[in-house]
């Protein structure tokens, strides 16, 4: 929860800092605060276990 709140105030400034910037820098800001935006990709856990090779090596 704190993270999205975080996430959400940076992006609000990093949008306000944009508006004041020239067109490149502008670009870039509005990149970065739509990454602020987005939530991160959740990828699935795997059980590293149970895909090692425990055989014998000898």
């Amino acid at each position: 929860m704190l993270d999205d709140d975080f996430n959400r105030q940076r992006a609000r400034l990093v949008r306000e800092l944009a508006d004041q910037a020239d067109p490149f820098i502008k670009r870039r800001l509005l990149d970065l605060a739509s990454r602020y935006e987005h939530k991160p990709l959740v990828l699935p856990s795997i059980n590293v276990e149970k895909h090692l090779d425990h055989g014998d090596d000898g």
